[in-house]
């Protein structure tokens, strides 16, 4: 079985220590948050598991054949238009053009994304229709690892609803793995097999939350229940300081 292992990292920036004794294993077919208020260290802590940061101490240890992975901003590049962007990781492994297109074409209209947008270049598109790209060409390319850091962040509730919608559906059709960063507590609870709660200063793994309801089934009822009833806990008031004083 293909995983991810984290074993006692530490991780700084010159005097600053980020990151403090972090361990966990992320399984294949599973969706992994890590939760924590912004400046914690989660995406340094992502970009060492992605190998976009080398590992100071500890080890990490990475077994899946193939990853991806979507940033927070789209990272499109401005001289391509939307399905040569899309296209770039199929190209890079070598498959053939008109197959790339053609598969990005595809992708590109399962993610909302019109015929008509297809030869627009970055800078003619909305920032949602830029991360319906952005997600195009991290998944065209079937990985089977995705690393998300806080992709839809910058997205309004109702496009953010939707594209985890489609990726939730990508996570039962192909057994998607994904560790995913963010400080949306509803959003980790609607995607998410397990949440790892990251507290800052150093960042360090706190507490562990797991669910055993698939996600296909998750409604927003469920999700406003578990949202209250984690907002409760002790170390998530803590992390997040939501005490009112």
């Amino acid at each position: 079985m293909e995983r991810l292992v984290v074993e006692s990292l530490n991780h700084s920036y010159g005097f600053t220590e980020i990151l403090k004794d972090i361990n966990f294993e992320l399984n294949q077919g599973e969706v992994l948050s890590i939760v924590g208020p912004s400046g914690g260290g989660k995406t340094t802590l992502l970009h060492l598991c992605a190998g976009l940061l080398d590992v100071e101490e500890g080890e990490i240890k990475n077994s899946f054949q193939s990853s991806a992975f979507t940033f927070q901003e789209p990272r499109l590049l401005p001289w391509k238009n939307v399905i040569d962007n899309i296209a770039l990781g199929l190209l890079a492994k070598g498959e053939d053009k008109n197959e790339a297109l053609e598969k990005s074409q595809q992708i590109a209209i399962q993610f909302g994304l019109e015929k008509k947008d297809f030869q627009k270049f970055p800078k003619d598109l909305s920032g949602g229709m830029k991360q319906r790209v952005s997600f195009s060409r991290a998944l065209v390319i079937k990985p089977s690892l995705l690393f998300l850091d806080e992709p839809f962040s910058a997205l309004d509730i109702g496009l953010k609803q939707e594209l985890q919608s489609h990726l939730i559906e990508l996570i039962h059709q192909q057994a998607l793995t994904i560790l995913f960063i963010t400080h949306d507590l509803m959003e980790a609870i609607r995607l998410s097999d397990r949440i790892l709660l990251l507290k800052a200063e150093p960042g360090r793994i706190v507490k562990h939350f797991k669910y055993e309801l698939p996600q296909m089934q998750r409604d927003n009822e469920y999700i406003y229940k578990e949202s209250a009833k984690i907002l409760l806990d002790k170390e998530i008031i803590e992390t997040f300081e939501l005490e009112f004083k």
